[in-house]
């Protein structure tokens, strides 16, 4: 197989596995996200611009103590499955031009590997170096499809609170008036009745706009450029691993073809190398995830973020450092499964063309020596 042929087969095989993963594993990770996003202040905190309708938001806060199980079932409760799958369709998008991204890394390697400069896997500083570059590029291009993807996974949870709020603001005017109690009743009722669905990426998209304008598009960039060391990471371990195996299999001489790892074993490789990524960097996804939600999910203003930096500082100073940390489990369990299904069917992938393409060789090659045997002596 020649090397174009192999950066296409790469490609395709890559952005394959990266769909298929996507696909199976998205309701963890918008349950994941709401996780990341929902906030609530320390018990401890006595501040004044901490209202009583963050303190008795007793449903939000019941969620986010909640099983991710649990919250799944709560959300094909209230939203349907769609509540689960919102944002998919931008979400399958981004990744497959992640990937490509990814794989222009890889074509790197192998025009290293035709001049004479390697093996055709890149070395762990090169890799570390090239992916860095290319992740880079691939934030700045694709960060708005993120920020459509996560305002789209959190959008019910948004228009939560800003129900809770409303209710609040109701009971509030209500103990400081002389409010009917059939008129109360009938008003709480009525927002009761609201219940929030998700809605489209164009929709998300107006949002955002109105919000922010065009630089809304590109909101949680700083902690997500900083992130591109997660792909290095666990490419770096996959690939180091990867080699590691098959070389400890040649060395073994269990026979021609048997240093090919099955594909269990790259399952397990992917879902370790994932894990030391994912647990490295996991601080800066619950700060960008943070930055490009609604902020209305703050609730208040001591919960809400102007930038990065602003995040930061209000997390530690309400929350504590706990809050880096939410809905940790949960992405663990989704992200370890999604780079172990994508290794494993990328790997599939390329066994399936590679075997094609031998076998289409073989068949043309008897063809051709079918046509040359009646003038052969």
């Amino acid at each position: 197989m020649s090397n174009s042929n192999n950066a296409v087969a790469n490609g395709v095989a890559g952005a394959g596995g990266g769909i298929i993963a996507q696909i199976i594993t998205y309701p963890l990770q918008t349950v994941n996200t709401r996780q990341q996003t929902e906030r609530r202040a320390k018990s401890k905190v006595s501040n004044s611009k901490i209202t009583t309708a963050d303190s008795s938001s007793s449903s939000s806060s019941s969620s986010g103590r909640a099983s991710t199980l649990v919250q799944i079932l709560q959300v094909i409760r209230s939203e349907g499955w769609g509540g689960l799958y919102s944002g998919l369709k931008p979400s399958l998008f981004g990744t497959a031009a992640s990937m490509v991204f990814k794989n222009k890394a890889e074509a790197i390697a192998l025009a290293r590997q035709i001049k004479g400069r390697g093996d055709g896997s890149l070395g762990m500083f090169s890799w570390l170096l090239v992916a860095a570059l290319a992740g880079s590029l691939n934030v700045l291009l694709t960060n708005p499809i993120w920020v459509l993807v996560t305002r789209m996974q959190t959008h019910t949870q948004a228009e939560r609170k800003i129900m809770e709020e409303r209710k609040g603001a109701l009971l509030k005017e209500a103990s400081e008036s002389s409010f009917n109690s059939s008129v109360l009743q009938h008003k709480l009722a009525e927002l009761d009745s609201l219940k929030p669905r998700p809605y489209g990426t164009l929709r998300a998209a107006q949002e955002v706009y109105a919000e922010a304008g065009i630089a809304g598009f590109w909101k949680g960039i700083i902690p997500t450029l900083i992130m591109v060391c997660n792909p290095s990471i666990q490419f770096m371990i996959y690939e180091s691993s990867l080699k590691h195996l098959k070389a400890r299999r040649a060395a073994r001489k269990q026979g021609q073809g048997s240093n090919n790892p099955a594909a269990l074993e790259v399952f397990l490789l992917g879902a370790l190398a994932k894990l030391g990524a994912t647990i490295s960097t996991y601080p800066l996804l619950v700060v960008k995830s943070r930055l490009q939600a609604k902020q209305e999910i703050g609730g208040n203003i001591s919960l809400r973020y102007s930038g990065t930096i602003d995040a930061i500082i209000k997390m530690i100073q309400y929350e504590g450092l706990t809050s880096f940390y939410k809905g940790m489990s949960t992405k663990i369990v989704q992200s370890v499964f999604a780079a172990s299904v994508l290794f494993m069917v990328k790997e599939e992938i390329l066994k399936a063309y590679i075997l094609t393409a031998y076998k289409c060789k073989q068949l043309l090659s008897t063809s051709s020596f079918g046509k040359r045997s009646p003038h052969a002596g």
